[in-house]
């Protein structure tokens, strides 16, 4: 399983690409240790928390919650991101990761 559920805050990997060109979240893909991570890219640099700071908001977007309700606690300054997201339930297309 991609992600952890815990009253009220899901946790996720993530790996992002900053100056990716767009924003964007390309699904969940397989890494090489064999767990499943949400792929994002955001056009932002990876200055100042700038990326981070993006992804945030994409994320928070396409979860329908407030940016204030998501948080990386984990790879501040790495493309790999453990994510929390105060939420009852992720959608069903975020449930079941390929």
């Amino acid at each position: 399983m991609a992600f952890e559920a815990r009253p009220k805050i899901v946790s996720f990997p993530g790996r992002l690409t900053p100056k990716g060109g767009r924003d964007a979240i390309e699904g969940w893909i397989e890494g090489p240790d064999g767990k499943r991570y949400l792929k994002a890219r955001v056009s932002a640099p990876p200055e100042d928390g700038k990326a981070n700071e993006a992804l945030v908001r994409l994320i928070a977007k396409a979860l329908g919650v407030g940016k204030t309700r998501v948080r990386i606690v984990s790879g501040i300054a790495s493309r790999m991101k453990t994510i929390e997201v105060e939420t009852e339930s992720l959608p069903a297309s975020w449930e079941n990761p390929p």
